[in-house]
């Protein structure tokens, strides 16, 4: 949030400076099982934003006096590349990547059937390759796929979106400019089976009426982000049946079935 040097970011007609409507989201793609030696991953492209997320384990938590007894550990590791940015990043961990990797990991805990494997670790890594706002949402969306891809039980999956207050209006999925000189951003993730968030971050100021508007056009737009990460998974799974069909043999014609072909041939 900064101050606006005077770009017009809604105009007359309630477009946006992309062209969107203030109830729109930008458009997302996701592939599953993109990465071979990952336990599962998933690449996604949110408008501008370029997120690479993969999961790791569970597996046995070294050294063993960080694991926990009854249940195992969700470490997650949010990282912006050096050349995610107009601006070159210095690489390596900030206090901004820590504080969003903590939250990402908080909301999985939540969700993932962590009792299941005492004193184990699940690790995810997410990675941003290009930066356009909404960065810390699109990341957990791609870890969502990556842990659906990897097998590991959750409660349901989580999806997110983020709406701020752009010229005095609300409007879902902030760009680049709108999150730079926007009023104020509230990031939100949900448990699509359950309905309970799991993230919720607000950074500028809202009134209460806002905010009860800004939560609700988040969540009605996470029902588009579910979508997409169905539609990714299914792929995946669609292709891994697929492979197996090809791979499995034909079954063997038994002796039965041989006679009853002979006889037939005979008779006729």
């Amino acid at each position: 949030m900064g101050v606006n040097p005077g770009i017009e970011l809604i105009d007359k007609n309630g477009k946006r400076t992309d062209g969107r409507k203030v109830d729109e989201v930008r458009p997302i793609h996701i592939e599953a099982g993109v990465l071979h030696r990952a336990d599962g991953s998933a690449y996604l492209e949110w408008g501008n934003n370029k997120v690479m997320a993969a999961v790791y384990g569970p597996r046995e938590f070294n050294p063993r006096r960080f694991q926990k007894a009854d249940k195992c550990v969700v470490r997650c590791k949010y990282n912006m590349a050096a050349f995610s940015t107009s601006d070159r990043k210095r690489p390596g961990p900030d206090r901004r990547s820590q504080e969003i990797s903590k939250v990402i990991a908080d909301a999985f805990e939540n969700v993932v059937l962590t009792e299941k494997w005492p004193r184990g670790v699940i690790d995810i890594n997410m990675e941003i390759l290009q930066a356009d706002a909404g960065t810390r949402i699109a990341a957990l969306t791609a870890a969502a796929v990556a842990l659906a891809d990897a097998g590991i039980p959750m409660k349901g999956m989580v999806a997110g979106c983020a709406t701020g207050k752009v010229d005095g209006k609300l409007c879902v999925d902030l760009n680049g400019p709108e999150d730079n000189y926007g009023e104020s951003d509230l990031p939100v993730a949900v448990n699509m089976t359950t309905g309970e968030i799991v993230l919720l971050q607000m950074d500028g100021h809202l009134t209460g009426r806002e905010f009860e508007k800004a939560l609700d056009m988040t969540v009605k737009a996470c029902d588009q982000v579910y979508q997409a990460q169905r539609d990714a998974l299914e792929r995946r799974f669609t292709a891994k049946l697929d492979e197996l069909e090809k791979d499995t043999p034909a079954p063997r014609r038994g002796k039965q079935q041989e006679a009853k072909e002979v006889v037939e041939a005979e008779v006729a």
